[in-house]
């Protein structure tokens, strides 16, 4: 038979005690947690729900592809929040023109960020939590990244904000914290009918997770911190290799304190396009050019450490042969 569009009461409690131990926040598993299949496709569909032809969703830029790309597929447009390096790299609510937060229906987040690797504070969310109520607009908090984290330094959950419950909702993803990335699962929390809506648009949509797919998150979310903290060993272990090799050559980067890319100022001389075509024709290195993520990208390019210890090496001595 189909799964549960909802997913298994079992997989969503399970989730919910995982809230409880990792960030201390209550959640009710029947209304409050939703299944999907990878964080990928509640992003994309929960646009469909809540969105009219021509309604403003406040995406951050440089960011994942996938938010503005939904919100174009449900008739909406995006107003680019740029994440710039004198603002640390997080979206500037001050700036955000009142006109465009009055027609915004929807706010991206993602923290730990990708491209950047930036974390955002609690008080940063709770800054959110305000702008969110006074301009009535559903927060839509990316956290796939929450568990891949460095220095002991914990990421916060944005539902862990007073009020953030009240508007809006968070995404995660079983993919970067378990090496899950092909099983296709992850879960939607927060705000109950914000969830209901994105539930309806998806059981017109999917049919579900496969039950025993679920049956394996339920097991991965009951492992102790041990396997979550021997990725981030890896992990860490692979960014110091890289960081301070990046550094010695005198490229401005900083250390990422989560996720597992590593943001970089191109030099004086290149845009990120050319500097990713010399890395490529001249050293056999491939990285992804900032401004793929959007225009505030461009002047940056993205390395990631998702390969091993070794090859990180090699690319840093690779690069100290054909300079730029």
């Amino acid at each position: 038979q189909y799964p549960s569009y909802d997913g298994m009461l079992s997989f969503r409690t399970a989730v919910a005690e995982w809230y409880q131990r990792r960030f201390g926040v209550t959640l009710d598993p029947k209304s409050e947690v939703l299944t999907l299949i990878g964080s990928k496709e509640g992003i994309g569909h929960i646009p469909l729900a809540f969105l009219d032809p021509g309604d403003v969703v406040l995406v951050p830029s440089p960011g994942y592809p996938v938010y503005p790309v939904a919100t174009s597929f449900a008739g909406g447009t995006s107003y680019f929040m740029p994440l710039v390096k004198q603002n640390g790299f997080l979206p500037d609510l001050d700036a955000i023109p009142n006109d465009v937060a009055q027609k915004a229906k929807l706010m991206f987040l993602n923290s730990p960020n990708n491209p950047t690797s930036v974390v955002a504070g609690k008080e940063f969310f709770e800054k959110v939590v305000g702008f969110a109520r006074e301009h009535q607009i559903i927060v839509c908090h990316d956290a796939a990244y929450s568990e891949i984290f460095y220095d002991g330094k914990r990421p916060c959950s944005f539902l862990e904000a007073e009020g953030a419950k009240e508007v809006g909702i968070e995404f995660h993803s079983l993919s970067k914290t378990y090496n899950m990335t092909g099983w296709r699962i992850g879960f939607a929390v927060g705000r109950q009918d914000v969830l209901a809506g994105l539930g309806k648009v998806k059981s017109n949509l999917d049919s579900g997770v496969f039950q025993a797919i679920q049956e394996a998150g339920i097991t991965a979310l009951q492992l102790d911190d041990s396997f979550t903290e021997g990725l981030r060993k890896i992990y860490q272990e692979r960014r110091d290799v890289l960081v301070p090799g990046l550094k010695k050559l005198g490229l401005e980067v900083d250390t990422p304190p989560a996720a597992f890319y590593v943001w970089i100022g191109v030099p004086t001389g290149f845009t990120s396009a050319s500097f990713t075509a010399h890395l490529i024709e001249k050293a056999g290195i491939v990285t992804t050019p900032g401004n793929g993520f959007g225009d505030p990208g461009e002047g940056y390019i993205r390395m990631t450490v998702t390969t091993t210890k070794e090859q990180l090496a090699e690319a840093v001595e690779r690069l100290q042969k054909v300079g730029w």
